[in-house]
């Protein structure tokens, strides 16, 4: 019996790409693959890619040239770039890099079991198609083997939004939604394997359509299942976010209490120009109304510096929503321009200038995030354990809230959820004790 194919698959980017990876890997054990601890060990290299930040087509160039004494060491390596960098780059990542056997674009992957034996067979692999048929049909079923006690979901791909700074439009195609049906089935799956947290995920979530009562909906299905504890989503548009969903925070016990919802900017000038389709006032009366359905949520949020046009006006525009709104977490950038992206053509922002404004943006956004996570010491927040620490016995989980939280060795195994009185706050993690009354 020859022994089997090992796989290495690099993610970048989002958390909708660590999903994607691991339905490639399933895919792929159909042909006979099992994971590698390393590229070095691997027979085929998969880089599962990212296109929204400035210069990742450059990067996964970069990446590959590193490969390139494997491939010379090892002739019979086989090398793919998949997702939104091979969408957008396509053929052209031939040319440039020749040692790639495979070119796959994120709507393609559950072809990929015939594509590896094409490039088996000596023929380079490119499919960066939209095609017709779901590719969540064709991927086989879920494994049965034991995984730890968070999961992603993908529930919905796609946008239809158009933002003039996104590539998402053109490499992720249309919005397309998951019957409830199949996502609910996927979910028992994961549960029967061992989680307890389930995170949907969408480049737009909230404009899921799957079901009747769209994302509300499908989240009150999903609280139906008992061994699930927790469910989180993400990412949202405000645009989307209905009563339903709104009203899910306070009537839904599973569904925890953070939110990420970008806003990109608090200028109404900017956020048309970056075709948003809200205004900044808008944006905080739907804060309000979260804020009145679960008082304890925790705000996470996006902003985009310099975009084109920006003045300071425009940027003192932001800080003053940031300090209105309060963000517990954040991601904060520099604009960047896309390739394709109808800001591209726009004159930018002085680099010194939007160097400054984040750095003052991010000074703003760090104060909120340690002022939340010092405003849980003496609190007793409920833990999802989900591996060990770095020290010798710890065990590290997540708080209903999203925030990293320690606990010594011998309090608390994988997979339980605990009541943890919060002791110290550090710089990104809370510290803490089992609760024991």
């Amino acid at each position: 019996m020859s022994a089997p194919r090992k796989l290495f698959i690099k993610s970048y980017g989002c958390q909708m790409n660590v999903y994607d990876s691991e339905r490639m890997s399933e895919a792929l054990a159909s042909e006979g693959y099992v994971a590698a601890e390393s590229a070095d060990d691997a027979d085929m290299i998969l880089l599962n890619t990212c296109h929204v930040r400035e210069k990742a087509t450059e990067k996964i160039y970069s990446e590959l040239g590193r490969f390139r004494p494997l491939k010379d060491a090892k002739p019979d390596l086989k090398i793919g770039v998949t997702g939104c960098v091979a969408q957008a780059e396509g053929a052209e990542i031939f040319e440039r890099q020749p040692m790639v056997d495979m070119v796959v674009g994120p709507q393609s992957y559950h072809r990929l079991p015939e594509l590896e034996r094409k490039i088996r067979a000596g023929d380079r692999a490119l499919d960066t198609d939209f095609p017709q048929e779901d590719k969540f049909d064709h991927l086989p079923k879920r494994s049965a083997t034991a995984r730890g006690p968070t999961a992603f979901l993908t529930v919905q791909e796609g946008c239809d939004k158009f933002c003039a700074f996104c590539v998402v439009p053109y490499t992720r195609g249309a919005e397309v939604s998951r019957p409830a049906g199949r996502v609910v089935a996927e979910a028992r799956e994961l549960v029967a394997r061992g989680v307890r947290e389930i995170t949907l995920l969408g480049q737009n979530v909230n404009a899921y359509h799957g079901h009747e009562d769209g994302l509300a909906g499908l989240i009150r299905e999903l609280a139906g299942i008992d061994q699930l504890a927790r469910i989180r989503f993400t990412t949202s548009h405000p645009s989307d976010m209905t009563d339903s969903l709104i009203a899910a925070f306070e009537e839904v016990a599973k569904l925890m209490p953070y939110l990420h919802l970008p806003v990109q900017s608090g200028s109404d000038m900017v956020l048309k120009a970056m075709n948003r389709r809200h205004t900044a006032d808008q944006y905080k009366r739907i804060i309000e109304r979260i804020r009145q359905a679960r008082p304890d949520i925790l705000l996470s949020g996006d902003f985009i510096v310099g975009f084109p046009g920006e003045t300071e006006a425009d940027f003192e525009d932001t800080l003053a929503l940031v300090e209105e709104v309060g963000y517990g977490q954040s991601y904060s950038f520099k604009y960047s321009p896309r390739p394709g992206t109808p800001a591209a053509e726009l004159e930018g922002v002085d680099d010194a200038v939007k160097d400054e404004r984040l750095q003052r943006l991010q000074a703003l956004l760090i104060r909120q995030q340690r002022a939340a996570q010092e405003s849980m010491v003496g609190r007793t927040v409920s833990v999802l354990f989900e591996k060990p620490g770095r020290l010798p016995g710890q065990v590290v989980g997540k708080s209903e809230y999203l925030h990293a939280v320690h606990v010594a060795g011998g309090q608390a195994g994988v997979g339980e959820i605990l009541p943890v009185r919060i002791m110290a706050s550090n710089s990104n993690s809370l510290l803490g004790e089992v609760s024991q009354g």
